[in-house]
């Protein structure tokens, strides 16, 4: 089934009917179609042009500055799959990693070509440049911190280039880890490959019912080869002695959530992972991840209980800690930088949840999670209910979670 119309709130005003969003979108439907959107029309267009630039990322609340490197991985033991005429598959990986104050270049969002392939794409009348000059809080070339930190891999959604989860990168950086945010080859516009320039997105369009779980399953490859790459005995990474190998996490939005859970399946060296508002398909007796840590994070409206997104199933399959926390207000784009830039822009659903919340939410609940299942914090916004955070609704819970007698909380 489609979307409710609440779900897609205040960034559907944004990308309207640009993107299939979640499960249910990317189950029932053979392509993910676009219509030519904007903002509410030229005229806001053109205002838009006026305040190019003025798009900023919530600001990182960790204490270290975010550096940031660009990889070009090529696994050639694998053709791609989308383009025979590829060769080997590419993948473009961005490491984020905590680096020492006043070292660095600002580093932009993205390029305004790779802004005006994306939204060309997407088919929205948005000037390239508004998007393309948002300030980021990275810095290019920047000196490493001394010290090994816990490593944490994003996948993104599918048709959504690696750069809109720029934010949430950014801000569990600052918190001290290394992240490496995969762009997968002709999945999505507006990435700019070595010697190919920027890449169609070719995949766009194919992948429905049938054609989900290859998919995934290929990104799931895709997400282990970059591991490979990062923690094999060699890396083509300069700061890969940051890395503390046997802390890795992995969390991934829509395509790229269901590609973390692919991935753990197969791939023990992943500790903990976070399912953002994305499917899950059948990896069979590997449900249930061997016990690892995973964290089900997704709109209120379309993954709570008895939705026909397969949740509930895989809720019973996961057999480590767990928690499923939905969001109200919450749209698909809610988990991406896309909430907060739409809020900026003036388009905040009034009937739904704030980007600016959103981009709030978003960073706690992951980061609380993996500071908790990759640095042995304990998170006491990971055990249920907060007053501070009204929306977000935690669905079903685990004995081995609950209270006890006494009152104090049973971890594994």
């Amino acid at each position: 089934m489609e979307m409710s119309a609440h779900s897609r709130g205040a960034v559907a005003v944004l990308l309207a009917g640009a993107v299939a969003a979640g499960v249910t979108t990317l189950t029932a439907r053979s392509s993910e179609d676009s219509a030519a959107v904007s903002f509410s029309s030229s005229s806001h267009a053109a205002a838009s042009e006026d305040r190019k630039g003025s798009l900023a990322l919530p600001a990182p609340t960790g204490e270290y500055a975010v550096g940031r490197d660009s990889l070009h991985l090529v696994d050639k033991g694998r053709r791609d799959p989308w383009v025979s005429k590829a060769g080997d598959r590419e993948l473009m990986v961005s490491m984020y990693y905590p680096a020492q104050k006043g070292t660095g270049k600002p580093a932009p969002y993205m390029s305004t070509e790779g802004a005006q392939a994306f939204l060309k794409q997407m088919e929205l009348e948005v000037p390239a440049k508004v998007l393309s000059g948002t300030r980021t809080h990275t810095y290019a070339d920047a000196k490493p911190e001394s010290g090994k930190f816990p490593l944490v891999v994003f996948s993104p959604g599918f048709k959504m280039p690696g750069a809109t989860l720029t934010g949430l990168a950014e801000d569990l950086t600052s918190r001290g880890y290394v992240v490496a945010v995969v762009d997968h080859a002709y999945e999505a516009a507006g990435v700019d490959f070595p010697g190919k320039g920027i890449l169609p997105c070719t995949a766009c369009g194919k992948v429905g019912p049938t054609s989900f779980q290859p998919a995934a399953e290929g990104r799931a490859k895709d997400l282990s080869f970059a591991l490979d790459q990062l923690i094999g005995s060699t890396s083509p990474w300069r700061h890969a002695g940051m890395i503390d190998k046997d802390r890795v996490g992995m969390a991934g939005h829509s395509l790229g959530g269901a590609s973390t859970a692919a991935t753990m399946a197969q791939d023990p060296r992943v500790r903990a992972g976070v399912n953002m508002d994305g499917p899950f398909i059948d990896s069979g007796s590997n449900s249930g991840l061997s016990g690892r840590p995973f964290l089900m994070l997704g709109t209120k409206a379309d993954h709570s209980p008895g939705g026909e997104d397969k949740w509930d199933s895989v809720w019973k399959k996961l057999d480590g800690w767990k928690r499923w926390a939905t969001v109200a207000g919450a749209d698909h784009f809610a988990f991406t930088d896309l909430a907060p830039l739409a809020g900026q822009l003036g388009h905040d659903d009034p009937m739904g949840l704030p980007g600016k919340r959103a981009a709030e939410i978003t960073r706690d609940y992951v980061g609380a999670f993996f500071d908790e299942q990759l640095r042995g914090k304990n998170e006491p916004l990971l055990d249920g209910p907060s007053k501070t955070n009204s929306e977000v609704t935690f669905q079903h819970s685990s004995t081995r979670d609950a209270k006890d007698s006494s009152g104090t909380s049973s971890r594994p």
